[in-house]
């Protein structure tokens, strides 16, 4: 996931309306950015329905490219809005608090519109029958949704998601970057929320070609998504976070 904005440590007074209305903006963006989130966990693990328009590609290849073209927006509204240069243009536009909860607002919004539109592609790529190996299936998918929302915690969840900013804007309090972080899995991994997504994009007992199609180009847009970030945390931390990126494997130690 794309970093906070970090580009000051002012804060606009404001008055207690303008502070009240950017604290439930922010809460609502929370919201809705969950709501995003949370369809795609468990769509992902096929637990709720995704491509529920009533819409429908005439054929495979046009679903194709719908479902490309989904994901180029996902991409280019996650790219677009993590950059620097965009976050230092929106702020011109609105207080700096609002910020990461207009990227979590959009965020919910765009992967709301990429589930609900998503079209079906047919074919079954794999079907477990064992059902030992069924429950280990569901288990790792499990366990990378619970590694994914550690991670998180760990980063400081309210920072990721909005709420620190808007509830410092609110207590008129100035905000303060929160310094880099290595502790917990981020010892092992400078990734781990991506390898969580990875995880449950991937175990799953009954692999449809739907999901494949969606767990593909999922996978295709973390590893481009990565190297930006990585750009902005080695523009931010500088030589700290070379030092780190030397030592810490990207995903898993030892593999990559």
């Amino acid at each position: 996931m794309n970093s906070p904005l970090d580009v000051s440590t002012h804060i606009d007074s404001g008055s207690l309306s303008k502070r009240f209305l950017v604290l439930i903006y922010g809460i609502l963006a929370y919201v809705v950015g969950c709501i995003g989130l949370f369809w795609l966990i468990l769509g992902a693990g096929s637990l709720v329905p995704i491509g529920i328009s009533n819409w429908r590609a005439d054929s495979t290849g046009m679903a194709l490219m719908v479902n490309i073209g989904l994901i180029l927006l996902f991409a280019i509204q996650h790219t677009v809005m993590a950059r620097g240069a965009f976050k230092a243009r929106l702020t011109q536009l609105i207080p700096e608090a609002a910020e990461r909860p207009t990227f979590m607002l959009l965020s919910g919004i765009v992967v709301c519109i990429l589930l609900y539109f998503w079209q079906s592609v047919p074919g079954v790529i794999w079907q477990v029958q064992n059902q030992i190996a069924v429950y280990v299936i569901y288990g790792l998918y499990l366990f990378g949704v619970i590694y994914l929302l550690l991670s998180t915690l760990v980063t400081n969840h309210f920072e990721l998601m909005g709420l620190r900013q808007v509830y410092l804007y609110f207590r008129k309090t100035p905000y303060t970057p929160l310094p880099f972080t290595n502790k917990y899995m981020y010892r092992y991994s400078r990734h781990p929320m991506m390898l969580g997504v990875l995880i449950l994009l991937w175990s799953v007992p009954v692999m449809s070609a739907t999901r494949l199609v969606m767990s593909v180009l999922f996978t295709l847009y973390i590893a481009v998504g990565i190297y930006f970030e990585e750009r902005d945390l080695n523009k931010n931390f500088g030589e700290t976070y070379a030092e780190y990126k030397r030592r810490i494997a990207a995903f898993i130690p030892g593999v990559y």
